[in-house]
């Protein structure tokens, strides 16, 4: 009698995959999704290769670093100060040396009275050669 049910089960197994083996294969995986575009390089710069600094207006300021690098720092709100002769930026580094990200440096203008304002740093970017190339000479550090 056992021999007789397994046997049924077994036929009984066969019988209904049968349809599923005749139904449509399974769907082709999907085509492989295109490569991620390549993230830009890594750029940051050594504090100690800032060579000087303009600024042409209340929101921007311009640094060179090293001797062809132009760097362009945007800031939160207006630094009053920077447009105020006889100032100079006070910086301090967060961790290395290096700035990669405008949480890495802590920027402010001092007077010749010793006044200080904080400048609250947005962006931060190296300029291409086209863009450095392209501003005017007075805002160039």
């Amino acid at each position: 009698m056992r021999l007789a049910v397994t046997a049924t089960l077994a036929a009984l197994g066969l019988a209904a995959a049968a349809p599923l083996a005749l139904a449509d294969p399974a769907p082709a995986a999907a085509p492989a999704a295109a490569p991620a575009p390549a993230a830009a390089p890594h750029q940051c710069f050594r504090i100690n290769d800032w060579n000087g600094w303009r600024a042409p207006d209340a929101k921007t300021l311009y640094i060179r670093v090293g001797v062809r690098d132009i760097w362009k720092i945007g800031l939160a709100h207006e630094c009053t100060m920077l447009k105020s002769p006889s100032t100079h930026l006070v910086t301090r580094v967060r961790g290395s040396d290096e700035v990669c990200a405008p949480i890495d440096l802590d920027l402010s203008v001092q007077d010749s009275g010793g006044f200080n304002e904080g400048c609250f740093i947005d962006s931060i970017r190296l300029l291409t050669p086209a863009e450095a190339a392209a501003l005017d000479p007075k805002n160039r550090p």
